[in-house]
């Protein structure tokens, strides 16, 4: 877990490979829940529960999907990493950030979703939590 939390912690430092600042207003929540429930929920839950025990590494090191709602890790990361890590997958993000060795069960979505999917994705996600913890979450993201 500890290299995790140390490849975590660097691919925060990084910076994103999308642009961090996002407008969340005009995004469509309905497709963002539909494709939610399509290609995450198998994982995440059907209610953004996650997976049980998801702070328990597997065997093979990955750890179990955690939760998207207020109960989980998503929101104390800035815009750029969740939409990369949606898109380009854990381990690809990683590499591309020069981190290796480190498993992750997440795949990258960028075959089958769009970039405006993965935003509708996202802020569907983001519609569920509480206004405090979008506030905390908005404050991780650099000023537009």
């Amino acid at each position: 877990m500890t290299r995790f939390v140390l490849a975590l912690t660097l691919c925060l430092a990084g910076g994103g490979i999308a642009w961090a600042a996002h407008d969340w207003q005009g995004r469509d929540l309905a497709a963002g829940q539909i494709l939610y429930a399509e290609h995450c929920a198998a994982c995440h839950g059907a209610n953004l529960e996650g997976a049980p025990d998801w702070r328990t590494p597997n065997g093979d090191g990955s750890f179990p999907a955690p939760p998207h709602d207020a109960s989980g890790h998503t929101w104390h990361h800035d815009n750029a990493l969740l939409f990369d890590y949606t898109k380009m997958g854990g381990e690809a993000l990683l590499a591309a950030r020069g981190i290796t060795g480190v498993k992750s069960g997440m795949p990258g979505f960028a075959d089958s979703l769009s970039d405006d999917d993965i935003w509708n994705v996202l802020a569907y996600i983001r519609s569920t939590w509480p206004q405090r913890i979008k506030d905390l979450q908005e404050a991780r993201n650099p000023p537009h």
